[in-house]
């Protein structure tokens, strides 16, 4: 085919050759790569706007995928934190109430573990917020753990000291039922015998005969054995551990020494009237954590369970006491 060209000459109606000078072939040349150009950079922009490489789907699979694992990982989280509540409402309400130790504040379960710069890293992706709360809950559930882990540590070595706790709490009454002369006047408010006045009682007067044998309630080591404390007389405390002391007062005779170790129901003293003492008894106090408490609550070990409501009855008809 000819590369040559003609043009239609109408003033001399004759084809006339047409001679295209280089700089225009250039030209031609420049204009069609330049349209080239164009049309191949539009054709990409749309390709890689609205079209995704094969390499931009698989991470686009690799990221729902991950979204995914995190939302799956999020609700093992949720149940792993309802087994978790469930062992902290146990070892609250059933382990350290069985062996008489204070429950874990919520504040000290429930504490935070740091602000918000702990998760400076993680910000400034796509799914910062999916990430940081999800670490946010691992982070919550291993300080739970943790503690947890501490608290059955504590709660082992308790049942480990277990037989040692129960023969230690006071749980028996400090003088035999059969020497018991009149009904005991109980712990709380009384008529004072003296002054015929309404007076807090914080302990329980049990009456007999001069020289009845008073018992120890629960082991432990003689803290006091003397007549120093005001109105009591000569009396006896026993420190048994674990937050418990007992007194004895108003004793005829003291038959232990401080520092003596007792055991449950070993002789003590014998009941009298020193100090302020209307009659012959032995007042009984049970100290917890440094708190006088009802003492008719710890006589569980010798009175049945028709006796113990009986004992509860006859304790808690108003009465006076005997100091």
């Amino acid at each position: 085919m000819s590369k040559l060209k003609f043009k239609y000459n109408p003033l001399t109606l004759t084809y006339e050759k047409v001679n295209i000078s280089i700089k225009d072939r250039l030209k031609k040349l420049v204009s069609y790569l330049a349209t080239g150009v164009v049309l191949a950079a539009i054709t990409v922009f749309i390709a890689f706007t609205y079209f995704d490489s094969p390499k931009e789907k698989m991470q686009k699979r690799e990221i729902d995928q991950m979204k995914l694992q995190f939302e799956i990982l999020n609700q093992h989280f949720s149940q792993v934190s309802v087994v978790l509540k469930d062992l902290q409402d146990r070892d609250d309400n059933i382990y350290r109430v069985i062996f008489e130790a204070e429950p874990i504040p919520d504040n000290i379960r429930k504490a935070g573990s740091g602000g918000v710069d702990r998760y400076k890293d993680l910000l400034g992706f796509e799914n910062s917020e999916l990430v940081i709360e999800t670490q946010k809950k691992l982070d919550q559930i291993s300080k739970q753990l943790y503690i947890q882990s501490k608290s059955f540590d504590e709660v082992f070595k308790l049942a480990s000291n277990k037989e040692k706790m129960l023969a230690s709490i006071p749980a028996i009454q400090p003088i035999s039922n059969k020497e018991l002369k009149h009904e005991p006047s109980g712990f709380g408010w009384r008529t004072d015998p003296i002054y015929k006045t309404p007076d807090f009682h914080p302990g329980i007067d049990f009456t007999s005969n001069t020289g009845t044998e008073i018992y120890a309630t629960g082991d432990g080591v003689i803290e006091a054995a003397d007549d120093l404390a005001q109105g009591y007389g000569n009396h006896v405390v026993i420190n048994h551990g674990f937050g418990y002391q007992t007194l004895y007062g108003h004793m005829s005779r003291i038959a232990v020494h401080v520092g003596e170790k007792v055991k449950r129901g070993e002789l003590i003293g014998y009941v009298g009237s020193t100090g302020r003492s209307t009659g012959p008894h032995v007042h009984y106090e049970v100290i917890k954590n440094g708190e006088k408490v009802n003492p008719i609550n710890y006589f569980f070990n010798d009175l049945s369970p028709t006796g113990y409501e009986q004992m509860i009855e006859l304790a808690s008809r108003p009465s006076q006491s005997f100091d």
